[in-house]
């Protein structure tokens, strides 16, 4: 379990009462508490202050949910998405990775945000799931924040698991760099939670993913979660060409493949590194030892930057062929790539971001 605690809680009055501030405010009651009329007038000077991003992770600001309950993934043009849907309970995240896109993508709101507002999501998904119209919803929590790094001060989770357990037609994805499953136990899941594991070597781990969980307590939390009755995904994204790059993966799987029993893994991704060139400053200034941006990277069609194709597609084969002497019927997906990168990794390729949504729906119907 990762230790954490904030400079200082904002919340926003109209969620004072609701049950998830209350957790919050529990565990932190010597951390100075200000109550927010304005949510619009904090913000601002939050996104105006001296290392914004940096400060902003060590402030949670506890607020009300205005949006669309569930939201498709934004995915990327040009190339193939795993087409599931996006259920943000929070934005923001204390783990401090170099790489982290977040660190870009909320500059107008660098605060920790955590929505309290529990009965607006569980209204909303209980009203999408009893539509009679067959689809299957594959949903995660962690597009713009880690499933489970405040999940042990918000209890998130024993909120969400079972009330997902109650649909036969959906399947929630939480997905962490940490170890912090303690309220995972003793909740009736009824397989209908995937506790997923992003995963680099230990290398990687200590020096581009500050305040993340080691790589050894990562797998023995996913070890756990498949005694607890869980399936399982993992995910190695962002994959970092490095020096020793092929021994460092080797050695990850095969740590894997030594307390994991396959049959539990419902999925296994793969994505290289990449991100919008305006991410490379905010790096260069926030973490000046870090050497991933002066890699050879270049603007895909979606302007992203990424390894060379030919690199990409030799990372990509390896781990498919390290992945696939652990267990040959794991499912193995390319994140965020092209039909081409595909075919020559795999020899195929999904047809559509629905046809590679659908062979993932049938992994966990």
């Amino acid at each position: 379990m990762l230790n954490f605690c904030p400079e200082r809680i904002y919340v926003e009055r109209s969620v004072k009462d609701e049950s998830i501030t209350a957790n919050i405010l529990c565990k932190f009651s010597s951390v100075p508490i200000e109550y927010v009329e304005n949510p619009k007038i904090l913000i601002k000077k939050a996104a105006l202050a001296k290392d914004a991003i940096s400060k902003g992770k060590r402030r949670i600001f506890v607020t009300k949910y205005k949006g669309k309950v569930l939201k498709k993934c934004p995915g990327t043009k040009y190339h193939i998405c795993c087409n599931y849907y996006v259920l943000n309970i929070a934005t923001n995240c204390y783990l401090d990775c170099t790489y982290c896109v977040l660190q870009s993508y909320l500059l107008n709101n660098p605060l920790l945000v955590v929505f309290a507002n529990i009965e607006k999501f569980l209204k909303g998904l209980e009203e999408v799931f009893s539509r009679k119209n067959g689809k299957f919803y594959r949903i995660g929590t962690g597009e713009l924040t880690d499933s489970l790094a405040l999940d042990g001060i918000t209890n998130f989770s024993k909120i969400l698991v079972p009330f997902f357990a109650k649909w036969n037609n959906t399947i929630l994805e939480l997905k962490t760099k940490t170890d912090s499953i303690s309220n995972l136990y003793r909740l009736d899941h009824k397989e209908r939670t995937v506790v997923s594991f992003s995963l680099n070597p230990q290398r990687i781990i200590q020096n581009e993913e500050p305040n993340t969980s080691t790589l050894k307590d990562r797998i023995e939390a996913a070890r756990i979660c498949q005694e607890l009755g869980y399936r399982l995904g993992f995910h190695f994204d962002p994959l970092i060409y490095y020096h020793g790059w092929e021994e460092g993966y080797y050695e990850t799987v095969k740590a894997l493949s030594e307390r994991i029993d396959p049959g539990r893994i419902v999925w296994i991704s793969l994505g290289a590194l990449r991100f919008m060139p305006n991410l490379k400053p905010i790096i260069k200034e926030r973490f000046p030892h870090c050497k991933l941006i002066y890699e050879e990277l270049f603007p895909g069609l979606d302007s992203k930057l990424r390894y060379f194709k030919p690199i990409r597609v030799e990372m990509y084969r390896k781990l498919l062929k390290f992945i696939r002497s652990y267990n040959p019927g794991i499912f193995v997906y390319l994140c965020m790539e092209t039909r081409e990168v595909w075919e020559r990794v795999f020899g195929w390729s999904p047809m559509s971001n629905t046809h590679l949504g659908h062979l993932l729906d049938e992994r966990v119907r």
